[in-house]
């Protein structure tokens, strides 16, 4: 809740969202009148209370069917994702988003979103030419921290000072990830493959693939985005998996949350890179989204922009899910709408938590937030008094698998037409 004294949730309205409103306003040539509302909305949240949408647009019901819920109460008296959710839709009413005129479409955080993606393409140029020439396996693992690592980029989160270690830095992490599954996460991949081998061994005409389909639900541009787009290349480049989806937002979220227009233009940054290894691979991403090859799709959902979390998936968004062979939850705001951003015991185990959520998944989260489960007893009593800002400080992270317990690569039935 927001109004929990001494949280980051308090913080984050008292402190964060006035100013992203002032950024927002610095940053775009907004008329007075764009000005002006998204003045009274910054008062509104340090003065008022929690107001309805007003404009026309598809989404008004069912956001102004979840304020009534809280019809009365100030932003310090509310659920914090509820919060931080609606703050940005609003945010979207008072800058005119959805309405007709100069201001329609306009992202009111596109020019940070452009500076973040800039900054990381010309970090990864100074490390891609060595990163290619690793072996596979040790290659995989990099990308994989590398993709972790990448999401202590957050726009939103001003609290978390350290910037996000990069390219061939990442093994120097290990120390702080706090559940680090890599290599059940490579056995995963590895493993399929053998199986494979084996049931096509008769037929070499079968191509063998490790997985079928991997479903990346991305959070943000810059280096996180950027990772998952060099770890997304090496599953199909090299076999490792035969699609690859993007779950993106549908419209601005959280400041930095990737929509496919953003991944668009990266990759066509990266194609018009300098440095030949890195166009490369601007290249290859750009023929992965042509209608020939649809090895990479970018799709979005009215629900990755919502209110809800993991546990009220609609349930053709939650069947989509559960056809891929591995989901892969990038983030704070992933992690938190998979356990109901709720105050489970830290010793829980995730499994219980969960929202039952599609299996095999793997969670590649830093620590933002206050919510964190599958820790062995004491290990947060501890982790406190060493660091008491451990939770949000963007310092540690979790490399998570969550395997399907139902199922058994070597013991499993398969029919096969």
């Amino acid at each position: 809740m927001t109004s929990e004294p001494g949280s980051f949730a308090r913080a984050t309205i008292v402190e964060r969202k006035p100013e992203i409103i002032r950024r927002v306003m610095a940053d775009n040539a907004y008329p007075p009148e764009i000005v002006a509302a998204l003045e009274a909305f910054r008062d509104e949240i340090a003065h008022g209370v929690i107001a309805p949408l007003h404009e026309d647009a598809p989404d008004v019901d069912f956001w102004n069917a979840h304020q009534a819920q809280h019809a009365g109460k100030t932003w310090l008296d509310v659920p914090w994702y509820f919060a931080e959710t609606y703050f940005y839709r609003r945010l979207l009413e008072a800058t005119r988003y959805f309405q007709p005129g100069p201001w329609r479409d306009v992202d009111p955080f596109a020019p940070q979103k452009r500076a973040q993606e800039a900054a990381a393409i010309a970090q990864l140029a100074t490390v891609w030419p060595a990163i290619e020439h690793l072996p596979p396996d040790e290659r995989f693992v990099l990308l994989l921290h590398s993709a972790l690592w990448g999401n202590r980029a957050d726009l939103s989160n001003f609290t978390v000072k350290e910037s996000a270690h990069r390219g061939l830095e990442a093994h120097t992490e290990r120390s702080n990830l706090l559940i680090d599954d890599t290599e059940a996460v490579l056995a995963f991949f590895g493993q399929r493959i053998e199986w494979m081998k084996r049931i096509f061994s008769s037929n070499p005409l079968k191509s063998v693939q490790s997985v079928d389909t991997v479903a990346f639900i991305n959070d943000n541009v810059g280096a996180d985005s950027l990772f998952d787009l060099a770890l997304a290349d090496f599953l199909l480049t090299h076999g490792w998996a035969q699609r690859v989806i993007f779950y993106l937002k549908n419209q601005p979220f959280f400041v930095s949350d990737a929509m496919p227009e953003d991944i668009r233009l990266v990759i066509q940054q990266l194609q018009a890179a300098p440095e030949p290894t890195v166009a490369a691979l601007g290249h290859r991403l750009h023929n992965a989204l042509l209608p020939a090859s649809y090895s990479l799709l970018l799709t979005t959902d009215p629900f990755w922009t919502s209110c809800l979390s993991f546990w009220d998936l609609p349930p053709a968004l939650r069947d989509d899910l559960a056809r891929a062979d591995l989901r892969i939850l990038k983030g704070d705001v992933n992690y938190r709408r998979l356990l109901d951003d709720r105050h489970w015991p830290h010793h829980t185990p995730i499994e219980a938590a969960d929202a039952a959520f599609p299996r095999p998944y793997l969670v590649l989260r830093t620590l933002k937030g206050e919510i964190m489960v599958h820790l062995q007893p004491g290990q947060a009593e501890s982790l406190t008094a060493a660091d008491p800002t451990w939770l949000i400080n963007g310092k540690r992270g979790i490399v998570q698998f969550v395997r399907n317990q139902t199922t058994n690569l070597h013991e499993s039935p398969l029919i096969f037409s």
